[in-house]
């Protein structure tokens, strides 16, 4: 366990040590922060290839989580493609919300404070991409404690076969060009099957889209900016989520690019 920095502490636990999985926990120590507090359980960005939760972005950003809520936060270090390819990514990040269900599991791993039933699901880019995923899969498993009450899914990294006009207007912008998402969902999605980008993995909106009117799917918030070029696909997500009869909130951001919140995070 690490001294405490900046108000959190921290500590990383080891899921499975035959995949070699593993999260870290950050923990608020500052006076005043709640006996009974929510758990963030957070997913990194990276396009499912890239970066890890001991990158200093993220764990910069999950301390700011831990501190400011305050909440306890878990951080899991999932499987990266091409070696690993979907499902891993997705399964690696439900198997830890079963990890957290077990109860020697969690009162070894956890802290007292932590309500294990207050679960928040938060994510970047292709985080933001499995936090829908996994809230979806939750929504239909019967935890023993543990409960999924919302989703933050921020600028989450989605797609289709249809060429969006902010994929087109911004395609010459970083990270998620039309040519980088392709190789991104390339590398990602199993090698010699076949798959378009209407999967519902890549468009869980579009056609081939999961019906979840029936599903208790918790509230979302959806983050987008304005100089991301898949904006249009995240408006769409959350579109779909109030058509689909769930709550959901957009918030915008008219001069942020995609990444811009942990690009423009202080380092502690």
């Amino acid at each position: 366990m690490s001294e405490p920095n900046n108000g959190v502490k921290t500590y990383d636990v080891v899921m499975d040590p035959t995949s070699k999985i593993w999260f870290r926990v950050f923990v608020p120590t500052e006076e005043g922060t709640v006996e009974d507090m929510p758990v963030i359980v957070f997913f990194h960005g990276g396009g499912f290839v890239y970066l890890g939760a001991n990158v200093t972005v993220y764990d910069v950003l999950c301390r700011w989580f831990a501190r400011s809520v305050p909440a306890i936060v878990v951080s899991l270090d999932y499987r990266l493609a091409p070696e690993h390819r979907y499902p891993v990514q997705h399964n690696d990040c439900f198997d830890m919300l079963n990890f957290l269900d077990d109860d020697k599991n969690r009162s070894k791993w956890l802290p007292d404070s932590a309500n294990i039933s207050r679960c928040f699901l938060v994510g970047d880019s292709a985080g933001g991409n499995i936090a829908h995923h996994v809230a979806q899969r939750a929504c239909e498993f019967n935890f023993n404690q543990l409960k999924v009450i919302g989703v933050v899914a921020i600028q989450p990294l989605f797609g289709g076969e249809e060429r969006t006009d902010s994929e087109k207007e911004l395609e010459r912008l970083p990270l998620v060009s039309l040519k980088q998402c392709d190789w991104y969902w390339n590398a990602l999605m199993p090698a010699g099957e076949g798959y378009n980008r209407d999967h519902p993995i890549i468009n869980v909106s579009g056609p081939n889209a999961m019906d979840i009117s029936k599903i208790e799917f918790p509230p979302t918030i959806v983050v987008v900016a304005r100089f991301d070029a898949l904006r249009d696909w995240q408006k769409r997500y959350y579109e779909w989520l109030k058509k689909s009869g769930k709550e959901a909130y957009l918030v915008e951001y008219p001069n942020m690019c995609h990444g811009y919140l942990v690009v423009g995070l202080k380092y502690e």
